[in-house]
């Protein structure tokens, strides 16, 4: 017997509310990035809350233990200090769930992106 596979969100609201564990936490990474990029396009990409201005800024999601954030392997490069204390890969951060979000980092971070959203190479075009 196979299991029916979960319907992926239409929009932005139906993925912060889907997962319980995790809904605060959405809610507060939605809130930090609307005020740091004020006018973007807000989709869903990859099945994940996106912002964009013609190409994306950033995107972020939730697992079972963290909340993942993707801002482009070149912000994370740029804050690599700051990012020390988080799992990190090329173009992801892992903020763990039982730990409050750093919010000014997640401001600073997408602040970065929008700068930087002029000059990017198109291969995270919208």
């Amino acid at each position: 017997m196979m299991t029916a596979k979960k319907a992926r969100p239409q929009s932005i609201t139906e993925y912060i509310n889907a997962p319980p564990g995790a809904r605060a936490k959405l809610g507060e990474m939605l809130a930090c990035i609307r005020a740091s990029a004020l006018g973007a396009t807000e989709s869903l990409k990859w099945g994940m809350p996106a912002f964009s201005y013609g190409r994306i800024l950033v995107t972020f999601a939730a697992y079972k233990h963290h909340i993942g954030f993707y801002p482009t392997p070149s912000a994370v490069k740029a804050f690599a200090n700051d990012l020390a204390k988080f799992a990190t890969a090329s173009a992801s951060i892992q903020f763990p769930l039982e730990k409050p979000l750093p919010l000014a980092l997640i401001r600073n971070i997408t602040a970065f992106r929008v700068r930087q959203s002029v000059e990017e190479d198109g291969k995270w075009r919208t």
